[in-house]
């Protein structure tokens, strides 16, 4: 297992290591290729940042929305 070693398809774990990093972020204003390379600059990101598509990147981008802001 790649314990703390984040990739694509952990979109949770993604969104949880962003929410440390960025904590006082405005997600609103986040975008797309900013949150790439947010992601790939995480100290545990371990995937290959090419195959990553638009649509991984607005799934993590949702809920890393819904994550800060429960209803």
């Amino acid at each position: 297992m790649n314990q703390g070693r984040l990739f694509w398809d952990a979109s949770f774990e993604i969104v949880l290591a962003l929410m440390e990093a960025y904590p006082d972020v405005e997600i609103d204003t986040v975008g797309i290729e900013q949150l790439r390379e947010w992601i790939i600059a995480l100290p545990d990101f371990a995937d290959d940042p090419e195959i990553v598509t638009q649509d991984i990147l607005h799934d993590i981008l949702r809920e890393w929305y819904e994550e800060s802001n429960p209803i």
